[in-house]
């Protein structure tokens, strides 16, 4: 499956983040055969940070290139998008809270930075673009969220507008990814050396993957998407209260009410999407109502359409992490 990519480039937006980097690093491991891999992002000390790094040496992986930009400036995107075949993009403004401060700001990155995303892929002929989203677009009650769902509609419905060009678009959507930036399992951490923990609720839930899971469904969507699909995963649950006790049981907990724009749990499938939620064991698919790709999916994958009525919540699913296999997780993490 790598032979296709030989001679190809690909290029990541929001390349210096958590996702970025742990993608980009696994890409260089696995001796990918592509002509650039180019590193797209507005920060200028992460790139350089980046650049410096034994495991982005631009001196021993040629293919590398660092490109300033940001997803708002089309012009920009143009310009980086010249030959380029592939796109994962992964830049967002994804701060719940910021997010409720900051409207404005969330639809310029998430929303109108998207779309120049779509619109730059379309002009520069680019073969696919997987978009990353986030289970805080289902059902969404906050802003980060309601603009990830706009974001996920943009790049779904685009394989409508691209004409006869041999170009797709789909979305690779999952929930909490533990330990990266801005995500709980640090602020726990800190929290933990402080005496005690700050949790919003004491029912909360969420869903847990880890970035090698995230990695391997943003690969498996390069390799087998033809357009139009949502690729959910299958990943477990955990309770917030769970992943503080594991981390130390013998802290007390402050319960402070939830934040504005939180949920007591999250969603990866809304009622409203079993009509079009395809199961294929290792993942879900949410796919439009064109015959084709429900066909394709039949015919490669053996897809079948879940009951009416499915749903597919944090606090409904099957596989919940308790407190032995949490501590084992975190074991892994160094902060």
């Amino acid at each position: 499956m790598k032979s296709k990519y030989k001679n190809k480039s690909i290029l990541i937006t929001g390349g210096t983040g958590s996702f970025g980097k742990s993608f980009i690093k696994y890409l260089l491991k696995n001796k990918y055969p592509f002509k650039k891999i180019i590193i797209f992002s507005r920060d200028e000390l992460k790139q350089h940070e980046m650049s410096q790094s034994l495991d982005f040496d631009d001196k021993k992986f040629g293919q590398l290139r660092y490109f300033i930009g940001d997803v708002r400036d089309k012009d920009r995107l143009n310009w980086a998008l010249k030959e380029v075949n592939f796109i994962v993009h992964a830049a967002a403004l994804k701060q719940v809270p910021t997010g409720e401060y900051n409207p404005f700001e969330v639809i310029k990155t998430n929303i109108v930075g998207s779309q120049n995303v779509v619109e730059a892929a379309i002009e520069n002929n680019v073969e696919k673009t997987i978009a990353l989203s986030t289970d805080k677009a289902v059902s969404p009650v906050n802003l980060y969220g309601a603009s990830k769902l706009c974001s996920d509609k943009l790049f779904i419905s685009s394989n409508n507008i691209k004409g006869k060009k041999k170009i797709s678009f789909s979305v690779v959507r999952y929930g909490n990814v533990m330990g990266s930036r801005g995500s709980v399992l640090p602020e726990f951490i800190k929290q933990s050396r402080e005496g005690y923990f700050k949790i919003t609720d004491k029912q909360m839930t969420r869903f847990n993957i880890l970035l090698p899971e995230a990695i391997e469904m943003v690969t498996w969507a390069l390799d087998n998407t033809i357009g139009g699909e949502v690729i959910i995963p299958k990943i477990p649950s955990f309770k917030i209260t769970d992943l503080a006790k594991s981390i130390d049981n013998k802290l007390k907990f402050n319960f402070l009410g939830i934040r504005k724009g939180e949920k007591i749990h999250e969603d990866l499938i809304s009622k409203a999407d079993s009509l079009n939620t395809y199961d294929i064991r290792k993942y879900y698919l949410i796919l439009n109502q064109e015959k084709s790709l429900i066909n394709f999916y039949k015919k490669k994958f053996k897809a079948k359409l879940v009951k009416d009525g499915f749903y597919y919540s944090s606090d409904n699913n099957k596989d919940f992490l308790d407190q032995k296999k949490l501590k084992k997780i975190i074991s892994n993490f160094k902060f």
